[in-house]
């Protein structure tokens, strides 16, 4: 017998409309009209023929579910939002407003203003140091993008790929610990691990996005020609190295460090940061700012953390229904199967299809949304035919992330084309060759176990081998950089590079990055020559 009343009906339905509502004012209609395609099916998805219809739930069960469980709204993912998700929130945000976001930003000018393409070098450094800490692709695009895009315009930097530039550096923020766009404490609870072996992982796919990135900007920008930044135009070193901007950091990375050291829970680890911070910005700051003024940029981090939690905490409430009705379907497991079945157990044809499915739910959702979602439906496919569960889960992470710079629905870069004014379509383009190997690289974590810092010495070796071997090669043959200097050798000698890269062998790896780097270095020698 069911025991959800009419009012228990009736308080749920509500509920949900008000998460879907605050849904669609926050990130847009696509994910509440994914909620409320997974609830339909759940009512209704009994009258569907074949594999994919089930047994039939009516809205009392549902309600149970929903409303009246722990399963439903009042779940994981939503215990997750209101506790490590909010002190993580709230640590990034006062971290920034503290002086935090200007550090990062001098830094990045600094460490790359003065190469070429420095602009968009800047924007890579910047992007990164900023995505590592506010969690959004798109958030981080329209706060540092409207400093770095103008000025790599004014530099006479093509507008799409400035607008590009800006749009995959602040997607790479997504997959680079220690935020990873909110995603690393909701994997860590699905999959029941600590947190730190989530990050862990994270570690060297995330460092060799960047250098790709950065590689493919300095080809590009050697081939193009593209301006550095006047030296007039950068902060001096004793600017950026000055205790009042330094300390502050310093002390929060450290009260989080040494909270984790101590074995204290994420969020009490984050509550460490947030003091240490908080007292060395009132240390470094008396005499230099008055108390009304320091107060004034605490106020404005906290109201910050505040909209970044309401965000949070909206999608993975909907989440939370979706993935509920997920689970009560069992719709998850019926995909899953189904996909298995296509691949014939092979683990790369799994692997081709759940990323194509990824980069396709993932359009047009935030980070953690998208991750919550492909986690839900398409992880298990990957688990059944025999890979790991940490690279299965970062896989299809990287893959939903990266989804907001591939056409057609690139919020990332539609962002950015507004701040460049420019199309989004060669932008569009542009951020799909600068983003090329993130869509390799996901696929050397079930090549090389040591991808994810597991294992051996030798696989962890192994692994870094291939995948500089792979951001090197790939950002070269894309953006057409010079080997030994002759087109046709270049290129057969690059495709042999990523071929032995992505070939799972002990010795294949140190092959490639031998061709790659024994071909510069006779390259460098031959135009020597003909100077």
């Amino acid at each position: 017998m069911p025991w959800a009343t009419t009012l228990d009906k009736v308080l749920t339905a509500g509920l949900v409309l008000a998460v879907l509502e605050l849904g669609r004012r926050t990130v847009g209609v696509i994910f509440p009209a994914l909620v409320v395609l997974g609830l339909a099916y759940a009512l209704f998805g009994n009258h569907l023929p074949g594999a994919l219809g089930h047994r039939g739930f009516d809205s009392a069960f549902v309600t149970e579910t929903i409303f009246l469980g722990d399963l439903g709204i009042w779940g994981m993912l939503t215990g997750v939002a209101a506790t490590v998700i909010a002190a993580f929130v709230l640590f990034g945000a006062l971290l920034l407003h503290s002086g935090g976001g200007q550090a990062f930003m001098d830094l990045a000018m600094r460490l790359g203003g003065r190469q070429p393409g420095g602009a968009a070098k800047i924007a890579t450094i910047a992007s990164g140091l900023f995505g590592m800490i506010s969690g959004s692709a798109v958030a981080n695009v329209a706060t540092t993008g409207n400093f770095t895009i103008p000025m790599m315009v004014r530099l006479g930097y093509p507008r799409p790929f400035a607008a590009a530039v800006e749009a995959v550096a602040s997607t790479g923020g997504q997959i680079a610990p220690p935020i990873m766009g909110a995603a690393a404490f909701v994997m860590a609870e699905i999959l029941g691990v600590p947190y730190l072996t989530i990050i862990t992982g994270a570690v060297l796919p995330a460092i060799l996005f960047y250098v790709s990135v950065f590689v493919t900007v300095h080809f590009v920008a050697l081939r193009r020609n593209l301006a550095i930044v006047p030296e007039d135009e950068l902060p001096a070193w004793r600017t950026i190295a000055a205790p009042r901007r330094v300390l502050p950091i310093l002390a929060a990375l450290g009260g989080l460090g040494i909270g984790i050291w101590l074995g204290r829970s994420i969020a009490t680890s984050a509550f460490y940061g947030i003091v240490g911070l908080l007292i060395a910005f009132v240390v470094t700051q008396a005499g230099k700012q008055r108390p009304r003024d320091m107060m004034k940029r605490v106020v404005v981090g906290l109201a910050d953390a505040g909209k970044g939690m309401v965000i949070i905490g909206v999608l993975l409430a909907g989440a939370q229904v979706l993935v509920s009705m997920i689970n009560l379907t069992g719709i998850g497991v019926t995909l899953s199967s189904l996909i298995v079945t296509l691949a014939g157990d092979s683990v790369v044809l799994v692997a081709l299809i759940v990323g194509a499915v990824c980069l396709i739910m993932g359009m047009g959702l935030p980070t953690t949304a998208a991750y919550v979602l492909v986690a839900a439906v398409l992880a298990p496919a990957m688990t059944a035919v025999g890979v790991d569960p940490l690279a299965a889960h970062l896989f299809v992470f990287y893959f939903a992330t990266i989804s907001v710079i591939t056409p057609p629905v690139c919020v990332a870069v539609f962002v950015g084309s507004g701040i460049a004014n420019t199309n989004w379509l060669p932008a569009a383009g542009e951020a799909v060759r600068l983003g090329a190997v993130t869509y390799l690289v996901p696929f050397l974590l079930l090549l090389y176990p040591g991808m994810t810092l597991r294992g051996g010495g030798l696989d962890i070796i192994e692994a870094a081998a291939a995948g500089f071997a792979l951001v090197l090669a790939v950002p070269a043959l894309l953006s057409g950089a010079q080997l030994i200097g002759r087109r046709p050798l270049d290129t057969v000698l690059l495709l042999a590079v990523i071929a032995l890269a992505i070939w799972p062998h002990p010795v294949t790896p140190f092959i490639a990055l031998a061709i790659f780097l024994g071909a510069r270095a006779m390259g460098r020698t031959r135009r020597k020559a003909l100077a």
